[in-house]
């Protein structure tokens, strides 16, 4: 098999702030992989330094070294393929542009989405959370405002970066009391201060809040003491955090899970401690985000689903979204293979 990458980058209408940084554009890896035959799929690797720790050398050197993998082989499973692939270089981001595009290549050999692979009845429409980015008060109102009259139920902002509660208050005034207004720290917080703000912003009604720590320890704490839903992100990447039952909710992510597969496998571990997987990007690219929807609507064919965060195509300057949302949900592709080409 052969693996071609691409490097390119989408940029931001507005810088994206965010506690570990600010966000001005995204590089991509694009991957294609080509059989024998002919036969391609595609995925990309999205890192993202700030957030997860990776960057684009390592990916690539990653990829590289999956590519002299696949070169030697044929007609082994996919599987396997991806087993020798994280046995020369395991990184997630990297393993989850192999996935996609092996998931990619099945679904189009098959002539079905690849959420049909996953499941036998997979939801056509995945409900998603506006992301709301604007660092000041009226800003972030008239955000609130415009995403309800979109149809957004649900409603996600950045926290730890100043005057949260005056934010927070003026988006859920914006938004009137019937979206479900949910937070991110992505663990700008000790646990002293996590409780603090917690108990200050709660007062808007929050759905839940994500990340106010980092790590399992501390979220335990702060879960214990504060009386509003805690949900996982970056901390999901722990050892044995995604069945540790620490949260309510844990955040999964396809480029720091590894790829669809390893993201089902994930999800599976969190139902079973208790707590309810949702499925967000880290500021994907098209293929990315198609990659997401198939997981997520695999996964709310077998339980519950709250919102996921796909809803971040709209956030990139000069590319037509291929997956809108609409009435706060996203259709899922039903071309064959993830419904997306590689831009």
């Amino acid at each position: 098999m052969k693996l071609e990458v691409a490097a390119c980058a989408l940029q931001l209408k507005t810088p994206l702030q965010a506690s570990y940084g600010v966000v001005r554009e995204r590089p991509l890896l694009l991957v294609s992989i080509r059989d024998a035959q002919g036969a391609a799929g595609h995925g990309e690797a999205a890192p993202l330094p700030g957030y997860d720790g990776s960057d684009v050398e390592l990916v690539a050197a990653a990829l590289q070294r999956h590519a002299e993998v696949l070169a030697r082989c044929h007609d082994e499973d996919p599987p396997e393929l991806l087993r020798a692939c994280r046995e020369a270089a395991d990184v997630p981001a990297a393993l989850a542009a192999v996935d996609m595009a092996l998931w990619d290549r099945a679904g189009r050999l098959a002539g079905q989405p690849v959420a049909a692979l996953l499941s036998e009845q997979p939801a056509q429409r995945v409900a998603v959370n506006a992301v709301l980015t604007a660092p000041d008060r009226a800003g972030l109102a008239g955000q609130a405002a415009g995403a309800v009259r979109d149809g957004f139920r649900c409603l996600k902002v950045k926290v730890g970066l100043g005057d949260d509660a005056g934010r927070i208050a003026a988006a859920r005034a914006a938004a009137g009391p019937d979206a479900a207004l949910r937070v991110d720290a992505n663990g700008a917080w000790d646990v002293e201060q996590a409780v603090r703000q917690i108990e200050a912003l709660a007062p808007a009604g929050l759905e839940l809040v994500e990340e106010p720590v980092h790590g399992v320890r501390a979220t335990r704490e702060v879960r214990a003491r504060v009386p509003v839903r805690i949900a996982i992100d970056e901390t999901a990447a722990e050892q044995g955090a995604l069945a540790a039952g620490v949260a309510d909710a844990v955040c999964l992510k396809i480029s720091r899970c590894g790829g669809i597969s390893a993201l089902l496998t994930a999800a599976a571990a969190v139902r079973s401690s208790g707590a309810d997987p949702y499925v967000a990007s880290t500021l994907d690219g098209p293929l990315g985000i198609a990659a997401g929807l198939h997981a997520a609507a695999a996964l709310a064919a077998a339980g519950p689903l709250p919102h996921c965060g796909l809803a971040t195509l709209g956030l990139f300057a000069g590319i037509d979204d291929p997956l809108p949302p609409r009435a706060g949900a996203v259709e899922l592709p039903s071309s064959p293979g993830l419904g997306v080409e590689p831009f």
